[in-house]
């Protein structure tokens, strides 16, 4: 059994301390953030099913990686749960808000 490199199967993306205020990362709008990320979850959900198909098939011999590859999809679904739910929650307050 051998093991792997660590970050080898991670979409590691840099932070960018040199924005600057009209930078495109900046002026980039909510919606398309949020879709940037629910792309970057439903990857990582999909990485995670194909791993565990490989694993099954005996195409997969690093056993950690599909582990790893599983804890980052339920990870991903956490958060994206998780901002579902305060989503919602400030939508309900501000329907309940009296004018």
């Amino acid at each position: 059994m051998s093991i792997g490199s660590v970050g080898s199967n991670f979409n590691i993306v840099p932070l960018q301390p040199g924005l600057s205020a009209g930078s495109a990362e900046e002026t980039k709008g909510f919606g398309a953030r949020i879709e940037t990320a629910l792309d970057q979850f439903k990857a990582s959900q999909t990485q995670a099913s194909q791993s565990a198909q490989a694993w099954e098939l005996g195409m997969e011999q690093d056993l950690a990686a599909v582990m790893v590859d599983q804890q980052v999809a339920s990870l991903g679904f956490q958060l994206a749960l998780n901002v579902r739910n305060k989503a919602l929650g400030a939508y309900r307050d501000i329907m309940n808000m009296p004018l």
